[in-house]
């Protein structure tokens, strides 16, 4: 799948995250990968980039973004 599509399938399945927050998020978890992590996909983490990799992992539910609140206002 797309980086693009990915991106399209989180924010269509989170509908109070934005861009800015997916891009803290998807930049927590690639921090993470690079200081070995161990992934939650059967993906080889040597094939494909740790941002790529961090944002399938987000896009399949498989981390769990937390800490960010609705303010309306």
């Amino acid at each position: 799948m797309k980086i693009e599509e990915l991106t399209a399938k989180i924010l269509q399945n989170n509908p109070n995250m934005d861009n800015y927050q997916l891009a803290i998020a998807v930049a927590k978890r690639t921090d993470e990968l690079l200081n070995g992590a161990p992934s939650k996909l059967n993906i080889d983490p040597k094939s494909v980039k740790a941002a790529d990799l961090a944002l399938m992992e987000i896009a399949e539910g498989l981390v769990i973004i937390k800490g960010f609140v609705d303010i309306e206002g």
